[in-house]
């Protein structure tokens, strides 16, 4: 088990345990990575519409990935995970969110290792699988759900504005999509710090 660094530094300001500053390049490097949700959590609570591994989602897949995608998801209804065509009621929010696979290639954030993207990465990842392009998955997760992630704090200064928690579906169903919920403590956190 990877050992976090104290959460005050030499001059004893307070930071964040997930990140540790390197002198040597003066940049942030994760050192921590715990999604909210696994794979399996998320696709119980409906993302991608339940399709985002069907057989109209990408490429062929390989019989590994197949095998890992079986084991995993063992027992779960496959509309939730493999379905043929995308449906937004599938989805916990009840509606589209998100790109499709032809826009994922064309911002090339698929790599050959992992040709379904993020998810993929994730549940490989989540099985102890770990390789060259885990900073780049993280950095990407943390740019978009964590502590200073666009869309987190998006979303939170939405429900403080208009005091609904229920507020902006599409934005609460993509961060969904990244394996975060919204939730109490992290809002009175962000309110902490707004």
């Amino acid at each position: 088990m990877m050992r976090l660094p104290s959460c005050t530094n030499k001059k004893r300001r307070r930071v964040d345990p997930l990140y540790q500053r390197f002198p040597v390049k003066s940049r942030r490097v994760m050192i921590a990575f715990k999604p909210m949700l696994t794979p399996r959590e998320m696709f119980e609570k409906g993302v991608f519409g339940g399709a985002y591994f069907g057989p109209n989602a990408g490429p062929d897949m390989s019989r590994e990935l197949a095998d890992v995608l079986a084991e995993e998801f063992k027992g779960l209804d496959s509309d939730l995970w493999c379905a043929e065509r995308y449906l937004p009621r599938r989805n916990k929010f009840r509606i589209r969110s998100g790109l499709n696979y032809e826009q994922w290639m064309k911002y090339r954030w698929i790599h050959k290792q992992d040709p379904y993207g993020w998810l993929n990465w994730y549940i490989q990842h989540n099985r102890g699988r770990r390789t060259a392009d885990d900073d780049r998955q993280i950095s990407r997760h943390q740019s978009f759900c964590g502590p200073k992630g666009r869309w987190r704090n998006n979303i939170y200064q939405k429900i403080h504005d208009t005091g609904d928690w229920h507020t902006a579906p599409r934005v609460q169903q993509s961060l969904l999509h990244w394996a975060y919920e919204v939730n109490e403590h992290d809002y009175d956190t962000w309110l902490t710090k707004k």
